[in-house]
């Protein structure tokens, strides 16, 4: 793991470095990046599973009330600075695309609390009261959002695996990578030959598998890195 010896400042200063030379960066988003939003994630020290294993009452939060935060604009930076090829999510929560992540940039794999989806030909729309068939092929309408035992958006499910194939630097960021298919994606990044970076408080099973690891704050890291990025893509080359 090249983050071993290194101090924060030298380990941002090496991702910046490799999302600035990578030919297919790939960033996969969990629910720690929704923290700062006033989120609730699902692993952490005041987690939705965590709570819940301490016989804990579930945590308050109101989903229209969350706004991206530093960390989410940090990514739309990367996008208009032209080193964002794809978005992997398991949040549901719209605020990358409401942050302004295009829509073929990003896959949801599980889902968004915004949009439905057809349940037959996979359409998908923002959430209006009074829409229930799909204008498509008259399937029904129902909340895109994956529930335990749903299927996963075949479509998201296969851009998703087809990026990270492609991927030759993957970044995890606040995700604990234990819900599966999706924490598979980086394994996939992985076998293919993808540096992985990952940006996570708690463990992760990859945690020994990866080329460099950030236990800090998303905030304290990911905005830092976009910055430094921006001055390596503005100095003038070294001779």
């Amino acid at each position: 793991m090249a983050s071993a010896s290194l101090d924060l400042e030298q380990r941002i200063d090496l991702l910046a470095q490799w999302i600035v030379e990578a030919q297919h960066p790939v960033l996969f988003t969990g629910a720690g990046i929704s923290t700062e939003s006033g989120l609730p994630d699902f692993r952490g020290p005041d987690g939705v599973w965590t709570r819940r294993d301490k016989g804990m009452g579930p945590v308050e939060f109101d989903w229209a009330e969350a706004k991206p935060n530093a960390s989410h604009l940090a990514i739309v930076e990367l996008q208009e600075l032209g080193r964002l090829d794809f978005l992997i999510s398991q949040n549901v929560d719209n605020l990358h695309l409401a942050s302004g992540i295009r829509d073929e940039l990003i896959a949801e794999l599980h889902g968004n609390v915004t949009r439905l989806r057809c349940r037959s030909c996979g359409f998908k729309c923002d959430n209006f009261p009074d829409l229930h068939t799909c204008p498509i092929c008259e399937g029904i309408l129902a909340s895109s959002v994956v529930n335990f035992g749903d299927s996963m958006p075949e479509e998201e499910v296969r851009e998703a695996e087809r990026h990270s194939q492609l991927s030759d630097l993957f970044v995890v960021v606040g995700s604990s990578l234990t819900v599966f298919p999706a924490a598979g994606m980086p394994q996939i990044a992985l076998s293919a030959g993808a540096k992985l970076a990952i940006t996570n408080q708690g463990d992760t099973p990859l945690d020994d598998h990866c080329h460099l690891r950030f236990r800090e704050t998303i905030g304290e890291v990911l905005p830092v890195v976009v910055a430094k990025i921006k001055q390596l893509l503005t100095s003038p080359p070294s001779d």
